[in-house]
C-alpha cells in the first residue's frame, strides 16, 4: 500500500498530467484500487481539465472542510471520490481508479486548515478504513509540500519531485529539495525529457535519483491536462506506456522506504511519526 506524493516547482512542470496518467496506468490486482488525491493548495485543474466541467464542482476537497471540523472526515472522503476507471471517464461509482477531485479556488485553501492533519492521517492509513487495499498518489502542485498541507508530504511514503529537464525547472525543483530533504528524507525525481539535459547531468546535479523519464509529448498531454480529443490507442502511446513502466520504480522505492522507516521508532509512514533522513 504505497503512498506517494508528487509535487513541482515554478512555472508548468507537469505535476498533475503525470499524477493523472499514474492514476490511469496504475497496475491493479485483482481487489486492488488506486486513489489520486488533488490537494494543491493553489487550485485543483481536473475538474475542469481533464473532466470539461462535467461533474460541476460537487465533489471534491473543498467538501471536507466542514466535515473535519465536525469529526467526520473519514465518513465524508469516501463520498467524494469519483471512479476514473474507464478510459479517463468519470462516473460515480466505486471502481479500481478513483479520484478526489481538488478545489475550484485557491481561497478555499482556508478553510481546510483542520482538515489537512486529518487527510494526512487517513491517506497514510487507508487500509484501517476501507474493505479492499489502497494505493495512495497525491498531487500536490507547486507549493503544496510546503505549509499547511505540506504534512501530507511527510507522511507519504515517498515524495517525487516532477520537473524539465530544462535550467529553469531545475534550478526550480533544485531550491525545493533542499528545502524539503531535512523534513522528509531523500526525494525522487520523474524528469520530462523537454529540455538538453540528460537524465545522468539532473541526476548528479541535484544530487537525487531520477526514477524515471518520461517523454515530452505536448499534444498527448492535454488529453489529461485540457481533456483534449482522446487519439485512438492513448492508452498504448509513447507517453502512457512510459508512465507505465515508472509505476515499478515508484512502488519499490516506496516500499523500499517504508521497509528502512519500520524499524527505527516503530510505527512506517503511514502510522505514526516520519523521522527525516532516514534514508
Amino acid at each position: 500500500m504505497p503512498v506517494i506524493a508528487l509535487a513541482g516547482g515554478a512555472g508548468s512542470p507537469g505535476v498533475t498530467t503525470t499524477a493523472l496518467a499514474l492514476l490511469l496506468s496504475w497496475p491493479l490486482e485483482p481487489e486492488r484500487r488506486v486513489v489520486l488525491a488533488e490537494c494543491d493548495p493553489d487550485g485543483g485543474s481536473v475538474l475542469y481539465g481533464l473532466l470539461q466541467g462535467s461533474l460541476g464542482d460537487r465533489y471534491g476537497l473543498k467538501n471536507l472542510s466542514v466535515a473535519a471540523r465536525k469529526g467526520e472526515l473519514t465518513e465524508a472522503f469516501w463520498r467524494q471520490l469519483v471512479d476514473m476507471t474507464e478510459d479517463g471517464k468519470a462516473a460515480q461509482a466505486a471502481g479500481g481508479r478513483l479520484l478526489l477531485p481538488g478545489l475550484t479556488d485557491p481561497a478555499q485553501a482556508a478553510a481546510l486548515a483542520p482538515a489537512w492533519e486529518q487527510l494526512a492521517d487517513l491517506l497514510a492509513g487507508i487500509e484501517r478504513h476501507a474493505t479492499y487495499p489502497h494505493d495512495v498518489l497525491i498531487d500536490l502542485g507547486r507549493s503544496g509540500a510546503f505549509g499547511p498541507s505540506g504534512v501530507l508530504a511527510q507522511r507519504a511514503d515517498l515524495l517525487v519531485m516532477v520537473a524539465r529537464s530544462t535550467m529553469r525547472s531545475i534550478q526550480s525543483v533544485q531550491m525545493r529539495i533542499e528545502a524539503l530533504q531535512e523534513r522528509v528524507g531523500e526525494i525522487g525525481l520523474l524528469l520530462v525529457d523537454e529540455g538538453p539535459y540528460s537524465p545522468g547531468e539532473v541526476q548528479r546535479l541535484l544530487k537525487t535519483p531520477v526514477l524515471a523519464t518520461l517523454p515530452y509529448r505536448p499534444s498527448l498531454a492535454r488529453v489529461l491536462s485540457d481533456g483534449a480529443e482522446q487519439p485512438s490507442r492513448f492508452a498504448r502511446s509513447e507517453l502512457m506506456r512510459a508512465v507505465q513502466g515508472a509505476t515499478t520504480p515508484l512502488r519499490q522505492r516506496a516500499a523500499l522506504r517504508r521497509a528502512r522507516l519500520a524499524p527505527r521508532g516503530g510505527p512506517v509512514p503511514g502510522g505514526g511519526e516520519v523521522r527525516a533522513g532516514a534514508w
